[in-house]
């Protein structure tokens, strides 16, 4: 059956979002999400780019939006170690069952978990160098999607940047990770729902020029290979 991605599908909801899901399936999908993101998403080339530079300056603060299993946040810890640079990470998520998980799952990486909205972040008056996120634009609605991207900007200190990245929708997209996955279904992704909720993501996605026109001006969209999308925002430094 071919399907239509001439337009978002808004109406598909992923199985692991409802409330009632399988926890035993769910945390096998947080487990196998760093897998996953390390082939699709790139986190190493994130922190080589945009956090490795500010943590060169100092201590750098860095927020996951929307963290999951804070596969992204582990990666991240780990490299500034490794490259003798210090920081805090900080992973927020709506989803207390995440979170949960996240946290029992630290590793040792020192990752302060949050169960909260980015908007609870900015009646705190927190600030961070380095705001990010990984597959969480497509759950959004057109009017949360300005509200995270609103957040981010009053979050951000002066000097650093935003990097909100995605799928981006397309028919070569689905076909593509509908026969990546289809040899682990049995194995490697049994009992989880990363091939089922990998489908509806990019179903629910935006494309480059959908993302722009709705991104506020000053932000930059782009996309990449393999079926990658990124809305970027830079706070200017300020002048002494």
């Amino acid at each position: 059956m071919t399907r239509d991605l001439s337009a978002r599908d808004t109406w598909a909801r992923e199985l692991m979002d409802e409330a009632d899901a399988d926890l035993e399936m769910l945390e096998r999908t947080y487990e196998r999400f760093g897998l996953v993101n390390a082939l699709v998403s790139r986190p190493g080339l994130l922190y080589r780019r945009d956090v490795r530079l500010r943590a060169r300056r100092g201590p750098v603060r860095i927020l996951d939006i929307g963290a999951g299993g804070a596969d992204a946040c582990r990666l991240i810890a780990r490299r500034l170690r490794r490259d003798g640079l210090t920081g805090t990470i900080t992973a927020l998520d709506v989803d207390p069952r995440a979170i949960d998980w996240a946290a029992r799952h630290d590793r040792g990486a020192g990752i302060a978990y949050r169960h909260a909205l980015s908007s609870d972040l900015v009646a705190e008056g927190a600030q961070f160098d380095v705001i990010i996120s990984n597959h969480v634009l497509h759950h959004l609605n057109d009017a949360e999607l300005r509200g995270v991207l609103h957040d981010s900007q009053r979050l951000l200190a002066p000097g650093g940047i935003v990097v909100h990245r995605d799928i981006a929708r397309s028919a070569a997209a689905y076909a593509l990770f509908a026969a990546a996955t289809w040899p682990f279904a049995r194995s490697l992704f049994r009992g989880s729902f990363i091939r089922v909720d990998g489908l509806i993501s990019i179903r629910r996605s935006y494309t480059p020029r959908e993302l722009a026109a709705i991104v506020p001006a000053g932000w930059r969209v782009r996309g990449g290979l393999p079926a990658r999308l990124e809305a970027r925002w830079e706070a200017r430094a300020t002048v002494d």
